[in-house]
């Protein structure tokens, strides 16, 4: 598996070997011992599948006191995924990395605890799996509007329409007036 820096160092892009034939393919989707040799080591506790139709948008979500981390694949379709550092403390506080992942290239996305992190549909249709380091809690969720100006994610919406968000992700608050991580 090849690790990939992006502009934010702890946000990582995950590139599986593929052994494929005309039978199929085979990857390795996570490797403890491979995240482990790159200085991350990660223990999950909680896998997720979302389905969802194209021009939805989901996030920007975090967990307050009780962060998640996450490492995003795609199975099925295509979605362009961000990772917003949330931290105030941090230099690239506000910042954010967005890339493409999909079932053709195969790619994850690694998400440490500190971002708020979302995605936008790209295909048809998407399913859209990840793994944790904490269990969702309810009373910690929070969320940071998608098109705040402050951050300025550079979308790619399909047709330039407006995305489908859901009621909470709809009023989700400006990063200036969201409760954030020290």
């Amino acid at each position: 598996m090849k690790i990939v820096d992006t502009a934010i160092p702890e946000v990582k892009i995950l590139e599986p070997k593929v052994f494929g034939d005309e039978r199929g393919f085979f990857l390795e989707s996570w490797n403890a011992d491979t995240f482990k040799t790159a200085g991350l080591d990660i223990q999950f506790v909680q896998d997720n599948h979302s389905f969802s139709t194209q021009g939805i948008l989901r996030g920007l979500h975090y967990q307050l006191n009780t962060p998640q981390g996450k490492l995003v694949r795609v199975t099925r379709g295509a979605v362009f995924d961000v990772a917003v550092d949330i931290r105030r403390s941090s230099p690239t506080f506000g910042k954010w990395v967005g890339v493409e992942i999909s079932a053709d290239n195969k790619r994850s996305l690694w998400v440490p605890p500190g971002f708020a992190h979302g995605f936008y549909v790209l295909s048809v249709e998407v399913d859209f799996l990840y793994k944790c380091t904490s269990v969702y809690s309810a009373v910690n969720d929070r969320g940071i509007a998608w098109n705040d100006p402050d951050i300025g994610i550079i979308w790619p919406l399909v047709n330039g329409a407006a995305p489908l968000l859901s009621g909470k992700d709809a009023i989700a608050p400006h990063l200036k007036a969201a409760e954030t991580f020290s």
